[in-house]
C-alpha cells in the first residue's frame, strides 16, 4: 500500500466513523458552560476569583447559655450586632431556628416518606425496623424547637417579628443603610434530642437508664443570622434535614454555665482556665502546648471519680472566637481530655480530644493524632490552618463539623459477658477516617464558607477529596472509602442518580452523590486530566482566593481553569452536571504495514499471507489423490513453475523508475518498517473522558499512551484513533490502571479478556414450613421455677 492510498485509507475510515452517526443531533459535549454559568460581574469575575466590589455581611454575637443536666435543657440569651456590608438598604432581617426541625409538626416530619408498599412487601411478609418505628413516635411527641423569650432592640425595646418554620423574620424599626450596623437582643430556650433517638447533629447521649451521666454535644443552640449576599439575597431556604448551614462570619464571646463537675470543650480559646480548672490540669495544658505527644490534662481516673457523685453547683467557662461562621460544645463529666501543640504555618495550634472512658483504648491512641495529621496535610494543599485549637469529640453524633471543634462517634465494642474492649479493623479507620473529615471540615466550608444549604457537594465533596489524600498520607493500603475511582463504579451504573449539581434537599444517594462521585471527580482531575502539579496549583488558588469568603460552583470551576490555564468545562459539564458514565468500548482493531513497493518484497509477503490461510475442507480432503500433470509430466508449462506471485524484471523496472522519482525523506517512509493500527472506540457511558492506552507488543514490551479528551470533539460517539508502533502488537487495553472509573472493563481490551469468577453450587431445599413441628418445640425457659420443676410448656401438654 502506498502512502497516499493509506492516507486516503485512514482519512476515509474517520470520515465513515463521523458519518455513520451523521444522522443524529451533534451532541457538543466540549461546549462551553455559558448558559448554565452566572453572568460575571464586578462581584465575582470571569476567572473566579472575588471582584473588586466583592462583599459580605459580617455578624458579631455576646452570648450565655446554661445547660439543665437534669431536664435536659439549654436557656439562652445574647446580643447580635450585625454590619451590613452590601450595596442594599435592608428593612429586615432573617434568622435561622434550626431547632424547630425538632418539632413534631416541622416539615422534616411531615415530608418524610418510606419505601414503597411493594417494597415493604418483598419477602412476603411486611416489617420495619425497631429505631425507625422509636422514630416515627418519639419525633412527634418529643417537645422540641426554640421558644423564643424575646426580642428586643439595642435600647431594650421590643422588636416585631414572624417565626416561619425554621426561619425567623425581624422587623427594623429603621431601614439598616449599606455600611450602617444593628444590634439586637434575644432570650430562648429548647429541649435537647437524645441523640440516638431523634437527634441529628447534636444532641445528648445516655449511658445507663438510672445514672444521668449525660454526655451532651451541643448545636444549633442559638439563633444564627441567615446569610445575605450576592448571588441568593437572603438564603432563608427552610432546613429539612440534609442542606445544612451557611452563615456569617463574627466574632464570638460566650459563657457557658454546666454542672461544676462537667468538662467544657468549645469552639474558642478558654478565657476563665483559672476557675474552671485544676492547678494540675493547668500545668499539663501548659505542657502539652510543646509536647511531642499527647498530654492527658483530665485523666481516666479523675473522670471517673467525677462520675460517681454530681455536683449540685454550676460553674461557667468562657470562650471567645474570631473571625467564625458559628459556635457549638459539648460537656460531661465523662471526659477524659489529652491535647498537643503543633505548628501552622507561624501560628500555634493545640490540638485536642475529649471522650469518655468508653471510647478507650481507641481514643487516646489516634483522635489527636488524627488531628494534627489532618492540619498538616490539608495545609499542603489548601492553606494554613488558621485557629488556634482543633478539637475531636467522641459523642453520641457520628460525624459533623464546626468552626474548630467536631463530633465523632466510633469506639471499641465492650463484651457483655466477659467485659473484653476489643474493636475491629473498621471502628480503627473509620475513626481515623472521620475524624479526618470533620476536622478537614474547617477548612471546607467553615473557612471557604460555601453555601451548604444549597450545595452539599461543594463542602462534602471537596472535603472529602482532600480526606482521601490524608487518608493515603497516612499508611499505605490505607482501605479509604471515597476517592478511588474503582469505587464510585457501582453507583455510576446504577440507575437511581441525579447530577451533582442538584440542590441539597432534593438530592438522591446523598453519600455517593455529594460525597464520593465529587471527590472521585477531583481525584481523576488531578491524576488524569491536569497532572498533579496543575491541579495542586489552582487548587490552592481556589483556597487562597476564597478562604474567609463564599464561593458558589462558578468561582471554582472558574477558577480551577484560569489557574490551570486549561478548558475543563466538558469535564464540569459531564462529571457535575449530567448522570453520565465513563465507559469506552474497544470495538475492533485493523492493522497495516507500509508497503515498500519493492516488488522482491511485497509479492513475497502477499505468497505469505495466501499460504497462512487456512486450506478449504475440499482440499484437506483431496491432498494425496492422483493428479493427471502428474501422471504426464509433459502437461507441465511455465505456469505450473510461476504463480501471480513471481517477480517479473517488468515490476523491478517499474519499482525503479518510481524511486528515482521519490525523495530521501519519501523512501525512508517506505523502509521505516512502522506497524500502523486503526483502531475504532465508542463511547457508550456518555461522559467523554482522556484514553489512557496500554500498548503491548510482540517482544513483551509495554508503552502507555496518554490522550486528551479532546480526542471525541468532533465526534462524542464513535471515534478512531491511528496507533504508529516498531513492532507489531499483540494487546491493547483502555483504562488498564482502572484510572477514569470506567463502569465496563470487559470491552476494554482487544483481544477481549476472561473474567475470572465462582459458580457456587447449592443443594436444593425442598422442606418447606411445618406448623405441627414449630407448635410442638418444647418452650424454652429462662430459669425453672422455685421447686426446682421446670414447667411443660403449653404446647406440649
Amino acid at each position: 500500500m502506498n502512502m497516499k492510498h493509506l492516507a486516503r485509507t485512514i482519512a476515509l475510515t474517520l470520515s465513515l466513523s463521523t458519518a455513520a452517526h451523521a444522522a443524529d443531533p451533534f451532541d457538543d459535549k466540549f461546549r462551553q458552560l455559558d448558559e448554565l454559568l452566572p453572568t460575571p460581574t464586578t462581584t465575582r469575575t470571569a476567572s473566579g476569583a472575588p471582584g473588586h466590589a466583592y462583599w459580605q455581611q459580617r455578624a458579631d454575637y455576646k452570648l450565655r447559655a446554661t445547660l439543665d443536666e437534669t431536664k435536659r435543657a439549654i436557656t439562652g440569651a445574647g446580643t447580635v450586632t450585625y454590619y451590613n456590608n452590601s450595596p442594599d438598604t435592608l428593612h429586615y432581617l432573617w434568622v435561622q431556628l434550626d431547632q424547630n426541625m425538632f418539632r413534631g409538626d416541622s416539615d422534616n416530619r411531615n415530608i418524610s416518606t418510606l419505601p414503597s408498599r411493594d417494597a415493604w412487601q418483598k419477602g412476603g411478609a411486611d416489617g420495619v425496623k425497631f429505631d425507625a418505628i422509636r422514630f416515627a413516635y418519639e419525633s412527634r411527641a418529643f417537645d422540641g424547637g426554640f421558644k423564643i423569650g424575646s426580642v428586643k432592640s439595642g435600647d431594650g425595646r421590643p422588636l416585631h417579628y414572624a417565626v416561619n418554620k425554621t426561619m425567623m423574620r425581624i422587623d427594623l424599626p429603621q431601614p439598616l443603610a449599606p455600611g450602617a450596623k444593628v444590634s439586637f437582643a434575644m432570650e430562648w430556650s429548647f429541649n435537647i434530642p437524645e441523640a440516638s433517638v431523634i437527634g441529628r447533629r447534636m444532641g445528648f447521649e445516655r449511658f445507663d437508664k438510672q445514672d444521668k451521666n449525660d454526655l451532651f454535644e451541643v448545636a444549633q443552640w442559638f439563633p444564627r443570622m441567615a446569610a445575605y449576599y450576592d448571588v441568593a439575597g437572603w438564603q432563608n431556604k427552610q432546613y429539612l434535614g440534609d442542606g445544612e448551614f451557611t452563615l456569617e462570619f463574627g466574632d464570638y464571646d460566650v459563657e457557658i454555665t454546666v454542672p461544676a463537675d462537667h468538662i467544657v470543650a468549645s469552639t474558642g480559646e478558654l478565657q476563665n482556665a483559672g476557675e474552671v480548672l485544676t492547678a494540675a490540669q493547668r500545668a499539663r495544658l501548659k505542657q502539652a502546648r510543646t509536647a511531642k505527644k499527647p498530654v492527658v490534662i483530665v485523666t481516666q481516673a479523675e473522670a471517673e471519680a467525677a462520675e460517681k457523685s454530681k455536683a449540685t453547683t454550676l460553674k461557667t467557662w468562657r470562650f471567645k472566637a474570631r473571625n467564625v461562621r458559628d459556635f457549638a460544645f459539648a460537656s460531661s463529666r465523662k471526659f477524659i481530655w489529652d491535647a498537643q501543640g503543633m505548628k501552622s504555618g507561624d501560628k500555634d495550634v493545640l490540638a485536642m480530644s475529649y471522650y469518655p472512658k468508653e471510647g478507650n483504648p481507641l481514643w487516646e491512641q489516634y483522635s489527636t493524632q488524627a488531628i494534627i495529621h489532618t492540619i498538616e496535610q490539608y495545609n499542603k494543599y489548601s492553606f494554613d490552618y488558621p485557629y488556634p485549637v482543633a478539637i475531636s469529640v467522641n459523642g453520641p453524633i457520628g460525624g459533623m463539623e464546626y468552626p474548630m471543634i467536631s463530633f465523632n462517634g466510633p469506639r471499641p465494642t465492650k463484651d457483655k459477658k466477659t467485659g473484653e474492649v476489643t474493636y475491629s479493623k473498621a471502628t480503627k479507620y473509620g475513626l481515623i477516617s472521620v475524624i479526618i473529615h470533620e476536622v478537614g471540615h474547617n477548612y471546607y466550608p467553615m473557612i471557604v464558607n460555601s453555601d451548604e444549604r444549597q450545595w452539599t457537594w461543594m463542602d462534602e465533596g471537596l472535603n472529602s477529596f482532600l480526606q482521601y489524600l490524608a487518608e493515603n498520607a497516612w499508611e499505605e493500603n490505607y482501605p479509604a472509602r471515597r476517592g478511588d475511582p474503582r469505587d464510585i463504579v457501582d453507583y455510576m451504573k446504577s440507575r437511581n442518580q441525579t447530577p451533582i449539581m442538584t440542590n441539597s434537599e432534593s438530592v438522591l444517594q446523598r453519600g455517593p452523590n455529594a460525597y464520593a462521585k465529587p471527590a472521585t471527580a477531583l481525584n481523576i482531575l488531578r491524576e488524569t486530566v491536569l497532572g498533579r502539579e496543575l491541579f495542586d496549583f489552582a487548587f490552592k488558588e481556589y483556597g487562597r482566593r476564597w478562604k474567609f469568603k463564599r464561593p458558589t460552583p462558578a468561582d471554582l470551576f472558574r477558577t480551577m481553569e484560569d489557574a490551570s490555564g486549561t478548558d475543563l468545562d466538558w469535564f464540569w459539564r459531564g462529571w457535575f452536571y449530567t448522570t453520565d458514565a465513563v465507559d469506552v468500548s474497544v470495538d475492533g482493531i485493523s492493522e497495516y504495514t507500509v508497503s515498500t513497493q519493492d516488488p522482491d518484497i511485497e509479492k513475497a509477503w502477499r505468497r505469505k499471507l495466501r499460504d497462512a490461510e487456512p486450506a478449504s475442507l475440499t482440499e484437506q480432503r483431496n491432498k494425496g489423490m492422483p493428479r493427471r500433470v502428474d501422471a504426464h509430466p509433459e502437461l507441465k508449462d511455465f505456469y505450473n513453475e510461476h504463480d501471480d506471485f513471481t517477480v517479473t524484471n517488468a515490476d523491478r523496472n517499474k519499482f525503479s523508475e518510481q524511486q528515482d522519482k521519490l525523495e530521501d525523506w519519501e523512501k525512508a517512509l517506505l523502509t521505516s518498517g512502522k506497524h500502523l493500527y486503526l483502531v475504532d472506540f465508542s463511547n457508550v457511558g456518555g461522559l467523554v473522558t482522556p484514553l489512557v492506552l496500554e500498548i503491548q507488543l510482540a517482544s513483551g514490551k509495554k508503552t502507555i499512551e496518554r490522550i486528551p479528551a479532546e480526542v471525541w470533539r468532533y465526534s462524542p460517539k464513535k471515534i478512531t484513533k491511528l496507533i504508529v508502533t516498531d513492532e507489531p502488537m499483540v494487546g491493547l487495553t483502555q483504562d488498564p490502571f482502572w484510572e477514569t472509573a470506567d463502569i465496563n472493563v470487559d470491552n476494554n481490551a482487544w483481544p477481549r479478556k476472561l473474567t475470572p469468577s465462582r459458580l457456587e453450587l447449592f443443594k436444593t431445599n425442598r422442606s418447606g414450613p411445618d406448623l405441627m413441628r414449630d407448635y410442638n418445640t418444647p418452650l424454652k425457659t429462662k430459669a425453672a421455677p422455685a421447686n426446682g420443676v421446670p414447667e411443660t410448656p403449653k404446647a406440649a401438654q
